[in-house]
C-alpha cells in the first residue's frame, strides 16, 4: 500500500501533512545524544584505563556537544541525554588524566627507583616484601 505523503512533510500535491513538523525536517536524529551518554557511562566505569577514561571520555564530550547543537535546531529531540552524556565523558576525561598523572609522577620518583633497585637485588619472597614496606613508608613520608 503506498501512502499520499511525500518525504518531506507534504503530500504528493505540495500541501503540508499537518503532523506538526515543518516541511523537510524528516525524522529527529538522536544518534549523537544516545551514543554520548552510552560513552559517558562506560567511560566513567573505565575511568582507571586510559582506553576507558581518556578515549571513551573524549568521544562522549564530542558527540555530546554534536548532539546537544542537534537539539538546539530541533534536528534532535535529546538534547539534555547529549549533555548529560557530555558531562559524564569529561568526568571520565578529568579523573582519567589525574590518574595517569599520578601514576607518572610515581614511576619517576626516585622512591619508585629505589624500590626497583631493591626488587632487582631482593633473593626471596620476604626480602620483596621488605622492598614494598620500604617503598610504602617512603611515598608515606612525602
Amino acid at each position: 500500500m503506498t501512502s499520499t505523503h511525500g518525504h518531506h512533510g507534504t503530500t504528493g500535491h505540495g500541501q503540508p501533512t499537518g503532523h506538526g513538523q515543518p516541511a523537510g525536517t524528516g525524522e529527529r536524529r538522536n544518534g549523537f545524544g544516545i551514543a554520548a551518554l552510552v560513552l559517558g557511562i562506560v567511560g566513567v566505569l573505565l575511568f582507571w584505563t586510559a582506553f576507558g577514561g581518556i578515549v571513551l571520555g573524549l568521544l562522549a564530550v564530542i558527540f555530546g556537544v554534536l548532539g546537544f547543537r542537534r537539539g538546539r535546531r530541533g534536528v534532535a529531540t535529546n538534547g539534555t541525554m547529549a549533555i548529560i552524556g557530555a558531562v559524564l565523558g569529561a568526568l571520565a576525561l578529568v579523573m582519567s588524566s589525574v590518574l595517569l598523572a599520578l601514576g607518572v609522577a610515581v614511576i619517576n620518583s626516585d622512591e619508585f627507583e629505589s624500590y626497583q633497585d631493591c626488587i632487582e637485588q631482593a633473593n626471596s619472597q620476604s626480602d620483596r616484601q621488605d622492598c614494598a614496606r620500604d617503598f610504602d613508608r617512603e611515598v608515606d613520608e612525602r
